[in-house]
């Protein structure tokens, strides 16, 4: 890239749960939950940690604001999670950075190893590379860098898309980069997924 960008960590965390019949936020992880052990590995590699929450914010924001991050709300969180990815975004940008690590709070947080692999191939590659996905076995998952390139896609798409769609109507802008750490390409949906991780099925 010409210049070196400010990072800013996005997680978003306002859907309902309503599979899971718990805050996915607020499940426990490893003697924290998967909202604080998100929080944690992002502030390692940004400058700030943003986290989008819905009807949940008052139980989301004393995590949030023990870890010194930041929360905004995401006035329709029954639009999809789609929505809540705009919202984050575009507060990246309002708050002076250019590039944002995002991810899903529905996993338990990757390694710190894996944040910082990701973030290098983006700072590395040309300026024709606006995202960085990673890859474990073959699947696509969470967290994402993106650059302003990406941002402003994402801002432009009209209500109804998702990141899926615009990520492929720029797919010669987005390198899949295979990292070993399988936790980016989980999602725990359900209890039985959750008891599933907790006893080491998905690893």
């Amino acid at each position: 890239m010409a210049l070196s960008p400010s990072f800013a960590g996005l997680v978003l965390a306002a859907g309902e749960s309503s599979r899971m019949g718990q805050d996915k936020a607020l499940l426990p992880w490893q003697g924290e939950t998967f909202l604080s052990s998100a929080l944690r590995v992002l502030q390692s590699v940004t400058e700030l940690v943003i986290v989008v929450a819905g009807e949940n914010e008052p139980e989301l924001a004393p995590i949030v604001y023990a870890n010194a991050a930041y929360i905004i709300r995401n006035p329709h969180p029954e639009q999809g999670q789609f929505s809540s990815l705009q919202r984050g975004v575009e507060e990246v940008l309002n708050r002076g950075r250019d590039a944002a690590i995002v991810t899903l709070v529905d996993r338990p947080a990757p390694a710190v190893e894996t944040l910082q692999q990701l973030k290098d191939e983006f700072q590395n590659a040309s300026d024709q590379i606006w995202a960085v996905v990673p890859e474990f076995n073959g699947k696509h998952g969470h967290p994402v860098v993106i650059g302003r390139e990406m941002i402003e896609a994402f801002l432009r798409a009209p209500a109804g898309s998702n990141a899926r769609d615009v990520e492929h109507a720029h797919q010669n802008r987005i390198r899949y980069l295979a990292v070993n750490d399988p936790h980016v390409a989980i999602n725990v949906n359900t209890p039985e997924e959750f008891q599933n991780l907790s006893t080491g099925i998905f690893t």
